[in-house]
């Protein structure tokens, strides 16, 4: 048994993206039972932002945003960092933007959906292409077009709560079929892409920077935001930051195999867990408060036993630093020291941050908002340094 859950898993990135969309769509419907009979709270905004997120993600690591593929890299990223920022603000403070992420969902998913299902039929290398190779194309076209369907559906209802609300029947049905479309979806792509290895691949950065990209910008926000909360000066989702948090820990466990304690190679039992700290993490953007303290614990163990073990296996290698730079060129030894300092301090920073959050009133919250700040600001060097050593080992090598 121990074997089947460590045995790897070859897997692509957008078919970890529409696995874990549709377990979030069918989690949604599920979470929203209790809300409709009246036994639970519901909270809007954390899931518009958390929509959000995972739709800036998906334009920044695939190159395709929701309102068609873009080839242009730097656009993509543009893009993906405006929405990341919009969709965390959103998830992090109740009520700051008014219905704008409501109309911005309608935009990119009725909106999307029109656009997604008209390239299909119009464009010759799909449809028309699809139609001719039949076989499990036939069920690519019919996963796609009901994927496009229900979004352009899951739009209009998002944009009109007073006659579609959230937690009505209609809504929780759509949702749970929306979810089920997009695995079916994942799961056709993935027997595709494993007949076709030389298919396509996506135009986003990778998705390792796309992921530094992310925690940066959450980081930084939380930070920033965290000095006007505690002034009382405005409203503030502790569960949907844990939420959203977990979700990132997901995305990078799914997709890069990548834990706060630190990378392992991406098996069976990397993608369960991965399932389990995306449920666990939307259902505390979803239901406020219902997992506020168990997520507490478990994100500040995180923090501090990664940033431990991080601090480790740079210390190590550090004591033979030297004689690894021997055969290195001038510039990429400074560049290193540059990446393995950066690596330190942030850290040292993350311990700091699981600290504060297992010990309350340890740690003033204003100093915990400087600490997040630097730490976001630190991933954002750090991602600096690793592309001026990738340009600078490209022109030398």
């Amino acid at each position: 048994m121990t074997g089947i859950l460590l045995k790897p898993v070859d897997i692509s990135l957008e078919t970890i993206f529409l696995l874990m969309t549709g377990v979030m769509f069918v989690f949604l419907g599920i979470l929203l039972i209790p809300v409709y009979l009246g036994l639970s709270p519901y909270y809007e905004d954390g899931v518009f932002g958390v929509l959000l997120v995972v739709i800036s993600l998906q334009t920044i690591a695939l190159g395709k945003n929701p309102l068609g593929e873009n080839r242009h890299r730097l656009l993509n990223l543009i893009f993906g960092i405006i929405i990341a920022v919009f969709g965390i603000i959103c998830c992090f403070s109740p009520d700051i933007f008014g219905d704008i992420p409501r109309y911005l969902l309608l935009l990119f998913f009725s909106g999307g959906g029109v656009i997604l299902l008209l390239q299909m039929f119009f464009s010759k290398d799909k449809y028309p292409s699809w139609k001719r190779m039949g076989g499990i194309f036939t069920g690519l076209t019919a996963a796609c077009a009901a994927v496009y369907l229900l979004e352009i559906l899951l739009g209009i209802f998002i944009a009109l709560p007073e006659y579609t609300a959230a937690e009505e029947i209609p809504t929780i049905g759509l949702a749970v079929l929306l979810g089920s479309a997009l695995i079916v979806l994942g799961i056709i792509l993935q027997k595709i892409r494993t007949q076709n290895p030389d298919a396509a691949k996506p135009v986003g950065i990778s998705f390792d920077k796309a992921s530094l990209i992310l925690t940066g910008i959450f980081m930084v926000l939380l930070g920033i935001l965290l000095i006007p909360v505690n002034f009382g000066m405005l409203p503030f989702s502790g569960s949907a930051q844990l939420g959203l948090l977990m979700i990132i820990f997901a995305v990078q466990m799914l997709a890069l195999g990548s834990t706060p304690v630190g990378a392992y190679p991406r098996s069976r039992l990397m993608i369960i867990l991965g399932f389990v700290f995306a449920v666990l993490g939307f259902t505390s953007c979803v239901i406020p408060e219902i997992l506020v303290f168990p997520l507490t614990i478990l994100v500040g163990l995180l923090n501090i036993s990664g940033g431990a073990a991080a601090i480790i296996r740079i210390v190590i290698p550090a004591l033979n630093f030297k004689e690894a730079t021997t055969f290195m060129s001038a510039e990429i030894v400074k560049i290193s020291v540059k990446i393995l300092t950066a690596t330190l301090v942030m850290n040292i920073l993350t311990i700091i941050f699981g600290i504060g959050m297992l010990i309350s009133g340890l740690i003033p919250g204003l100093v915990i908002g400087v600490v997040l700040a630097l730490n976001g600001g630190m991933l954002f060097y750090l991602l600096w340094q690793i592309t001026a050593k990738e340009k600078v080992s490209a022109a030398s090598g």
